[in-house]
């Protein structure tokens, strides 16, 4: 089937490389320094390149979707740089701070704004809250078949033939387009922009949509629409302590060792 249509949703997070220490938890929010720079989540980087490597065999459109208020641009521009032909930024301070379903929500609302699609391609979890709920959420609202932890995706004649990972290995899956795929890491990196992908984001201004154009209410969204509470978010203290069993031979230091776990219930 040439030419398909994709979509593939593209969370702005802050860099999941950045040191543990620098993150914390102020009035129940996460805290974090300016140094810490924003980048498009790695799952999503994974969805982005499993619709590059499809148009780069049968070719057709890929659509980038992204939601959330005061998006840097150079950011968000990659999906551009890398090969997506248009870039949609939901963006509005009412879709700050929502849940999974308002997330899944709004985007849902857009792709069918967009109307024309064959596959929507979304991390298997989000770098930031890691919830994996957001893909299948869409799938539900929009009543499409949908396969989870994609690490190869092959289309032909109206369907997708998905290798799926499992725990002891993968299975193939095939389904009938459109659908919703999340992607894994297996499937590989996101390749690098060339120089003529940069220049020509640099010049493509993204469409801007606010709730009213996706005929939402700002209460469906963010954190007005939220149906899940945050009752505590806190950074774990983690303890250790170290005690050293002895004995004058190794046979003894053993048996040592083994009473102290008998003691501590851990044999």
């Amino acid at each position: 089937m040439p030419g398909i249509n994709m979509i593939v949703c593209c969370k702005q997070v802050p860099d999941p490389e950045a040191p543990p220490a620098v993150f914390k938890v102020v009035d129940n929010k996460m805290s974090l320094p300016p140094d810490v720079k924003p980048v498009i989540g790695q799952y999503e980087e994974f969805a982005l390149e499993a619709a590059l490597k499809i148009k780069d065999t049968i070719g057709g459109k890929i659509t980038a979707i992204s939601l959330g208020n005061n998006l840097i641009r150079d950011v968000i521009k990659k999906t551009l740089a890398v090969g997506s032909d248009e870039l949609i930024l939901l963006e509005d301070e009412a879709f700050e701070e929502g849940d999974s379903w308002a997330t899944a929500s709004a985007l849902a609302a857009a792709i069918k704004k967009v109307g024309e699609y064959d596959i929507i391609f979304c991390g298997r979890q989000s770098s930031d809250w890691d919830t994996g709920q957001v893909g299948l959420g869409i799938a539900e609202i929009l009543g499409l078949p949908a396969i989870n932890l994609a690490r190869k995706i092959e289309v032909s004649d109206g369907k997708a033939r998905v290798e799926r990972v499992i725990p002891d290995g993968y299975q193939v899956v095939e389904i009938a387009l459109p659908a919703v795929i999340t992607v894994t890491s297996e499937l590989g990196a996101l390749r690098y922009a060339a120089l003529k992908g940069i220049m020509a984001a640099a010049k493509k201004q993204p469409v801007i949509w606010k709730p009213a154009d996706l005929g939402l209410d700002p209460s469906q969204v963010g954190a007005a629409g939220r149906r899940s509470k945050l009752n505590k978010l806190f950074q774990p203290v983690k303890e250790a302590k170290c005690e050293i069993v002895e004995g004058e031979t190794p046979t003894e230091a053993g048996a040592n060792l083994a009473a102290k776990l008998r003691e501590a219930k851990l044999l």
